[in-house]
């Protein structure tokens, strides 16, 4: 692209911004509904020494056959799994009589910077205000039933950090970081006029976090370590052309071999792994040769290279991209790049069921609060190739497979995620109707979810 088209670009979305986001109005005029979003809870928050769910089906998130049994959460994890558990004193008390009791939801390709902010709001303002936005849709995604997220880029290191502490309400994250990015690659941000730039100079973006430029392997050591030190699950490398970025079209294969291995060998050594978003068949394989242990995206992927996928025991983690009313705000250049993402869509999924690869569910919102908001529909859109069970589980007892590569980093060692069984970390939805029959009650979890419940706190309360 060129820099008069990529300035063209830049410029029009600034033009469309209302004034309102670019100066501070002396009237303090209320910003017009959908250009930040807005806060979709209407949350309680209530914690208990003990809770006693009764009379619930329950989906334990891994076996497609429900229990009748009661459940006791004592502090952040859930205690006893049985019939007529005891009621410890002051415990509090639900009867769910008429609803699924099944494992929060993951989504497991998330951006909590980018999932809500437009363009012209990163552009124009720092990682203050980034954290903000992030704090605001992370909350919100909690709000769906989705109590684990897994960031795979961004600044959200302090998002992660502050939601641990109780600071802010949101889902567990587990986060990469800021992704790496070859100069003109996925992540790439910059303006044209900004380069050439010195070798050791660093732009802003990257100073808070956004990305990292990242060329030759002594870069991409650095990058890797310095991701780690800040409390990186996973790193994640951009190893091909993608959608939304200015320079690179589909068909480019980032990193070279002795970079990409540079990164693995690194963060194995951290006792975790490196995902990549490669989206070409070519830019696929060279990741899973490379040893990556999860591919994000892989719409273009042939069968040969989803067979791959098998041999070397990599997750697929892709997203249901079609051409439909969860298709972002694109440009030209950009939506001739994602065309040959959803014309690949229904066959990788057809194919990668069939050959049983491991298969991770995730979102991957971007720049649009609406599109966000339909987080638990886009879910629901799965049983387009999937039966209700194989979708739940996907996102939740799979999803928390995915989850365990990082389990010498992780932020949570008391249990285990995306399961109801004794001992597992206490979050949990309760859902009015049976999800395994009508998967189409997990897309409005405000008309559905009776209680949504993480860390053995309670968030949302609405049950008659």
């Amino acid at each position: 692209m060129t820099s008069k088209t990529l300035t063209y670009l830049l410029c029009t979305t600034l033009a469309a911004t209302p004034v309102s986001l670019l100066a501070h109005e002396a009237n303090h005029e209320v910003i017009p509904a959908g250009v930040v979003g807005e806060i979709e809870t209407t949350n309680v928050k209530m914690k208990f020494d003990n809770v006693v769910i009764r009379n619930a089906q329950i989906f334990n998130g891994c076996d497609e056959g429900l229990i009748d049994a009661d459940v006791l959460v004592s502090g952040q994890l859930i205690q006893a799994i049985g019939d007529d558990i005891e009621t410890p004193d002051g415990a509090f008390e639900i009867d769910a009589e008429g609803h699924t009791l099944m494992p929060g939801l993951i989504d497991n390709h998330w951006h909590g910077v980018f999932a809500e902010a437009t363009i012209a709001q990163l552009a124009l303002t720092g990682e203050g205000y980034w954290n903000l936005l992030a704090a605001r849709a992370s909350n919100n995604a909690l709000s769906r039933g989705f109590t684990t997220l897994r960031d795979v880029a961004g600044p959200m290191f302090d998002i992660a950090r502050a939601t641990d502490e109780g600071l802010i309400d949101g889902p567990r994250i587990f986060a990469s970081g800021p992704a790496l990015s070859i100069t003109a690659g996925h992540q790439d941000f910059r303006i044209t006029r900004e380069v050439p730039t010195p070798l050791d100079e660093l732009h802003s973006f990257e100073r808070g976090n956004m990305f990292y430029i990242t060329d030759g392997v002594d870069a991409v050591l650095k990058r890797t370590r310095e991701n780690l030190m800040q409390g990186a699950t996973h790193i994640k490398l951009m190893a091909g052309g993608g959608v939304t970025s200015a320079y690179d079209p589909i068909h480019v294969t980032q990193f070279t071999d002795e970079e990409f291995q540079a990164a693995v060998e690194a963060t194995e050594a951290w006792g975790t792994y490196v995902t990549t978003h490669a989206i070409s068949d070519e830019a696929v394989r060279h990741s899973i040769e490379n040893g990556a242990r999860s591919v994000e995206h892989g719409h273009m992927s042939t069968r040969e290279t989803l067979e791959m996928f098998k041999e070397h025991d990599v997750w697929l983690s892709m997203q249901p991209f079609l051409d439909d009313e969860d298709a972002p705000a694109l440009n030209d250049f950009q939506k001739e790049k994602y065309k040959f993402v959803t014309d690949g869509t229904d066959f990788v999924y057809r194919t990668a069921k069939e050959l049983g690869l491991k298969i991770a569910f995730g979102t991957d919102t971007l720049f649009s609060a609406d599109l966000a908001k339909r987080q638990g529909a886009v879910l629901a859109k799965m049983e387009r190739w999937f039966t209700p069970y194989e979708t739940l589980k996907m996102a939740t007892c799979d999803n928390a497979e995915l989850l365990k590569m990082s389990q010498l980093v992780t932020p949570y060692p008391l249990g285990p995620l995306g399961v109801v069984e004794e001992g597992a970390y206490a979050d949990l939805i309760l859902v009015n109707g049976n999800p395994l029959e009508d998967l189409q009650l997990i897309s409005d979890a405000k008309a559905n979810f009776g209680m949504i419940m993480k860390d053995g706190t309670i968030y949302k309360y609405d049950m008659e």
